[in-house]
């Protein structure tokens, strides 16, 4: 099991390696978009399953969508409203990220700002990673980051200590994964129910 400090952490996100770490709804598997097939290896994930470019900052993710200057003002306001938060945008993409990171549909890229302050630390530190939950594609995720460093011992988990950091705000976990809607516009449609109940 690799267990790590915050800073190693980072160093090996940077480094092209799978790292763990909490989110504000279940913890995460992410890597550098570059290294998103690695994801995909560990998790046996199939690959029509596409992964969520996440990043600390809404002005980090814009470059890889694109839309009329409509349809970024609505994009603008649904961040402005649910971000930072259990909301995942799929939206346009620009081509930039990897296609790896959505081998069945590279035309279009679910994006996210996570509310949770270590999560936030870490991406600004690595930049925008590509992301999932922490499992074996068909078993439920692993909430326990000690279940996540057994399942998988080749990916960066962070220690006890350096978890305790993100106690206060267990309040803002919550127990499903986000909430995903892709753009159809010019409105929008529910692809997961999650965290955030939206009506279209």
């Amino acid at each position: 099991m690799l267990k790590v400090s915050l800073p190693q952490l980072v160093d090996a996100a940077r480094a092209g390696q799978v790292v763990s770490f909490p989110t504000d709804t279940l913890p995460a598997l992410a890597a550098k978009p570059e290294q998103a097939a690695e994801i995909y290896r560990l998790k046996h994930r199939q690959v029509h399953k596409p992964l969520i470019l996440m990043a600390a900052k809404v002005s980090e993710l814009w470059p890889y969508v694109r839309g009329t200057a409509d349809e970024h003002a609505q994009w603008q306001a649904m961040a402005e409203q649910y971000w930072p938060g259990a909301l995942t945008l799929v939206l346009p993409a620009t081509g930039l990220h990897p296609t790896a990171m959505t081998p069945a549909n590279p035309r279009t890229l679910g994006i996210r700002v996570p509310d949770n302050d270590l999560a936030l630390e870490i991406l600004a530190a690595t930049g925008p990673l590509a992301t999932t939950s922490a499992n074996r594609s068909g078993q439920p995720p692993l909430r326990n980051a000690d279940d996540i460093a057994e399942l998988f011992p080749q990916v960066q988990v962070l220690s006890a200590a350096n978890l305790a950091q993100g106690q206060g705000e267990e309040r803002k976990v919550a127990p499903q994964p986000s909430t995903v809607l892709a753009w159809k516009g010019p409105d929008w449609q529910v692809l997961r129910e999650g965290a955030i109940a939206f009506s279209a």
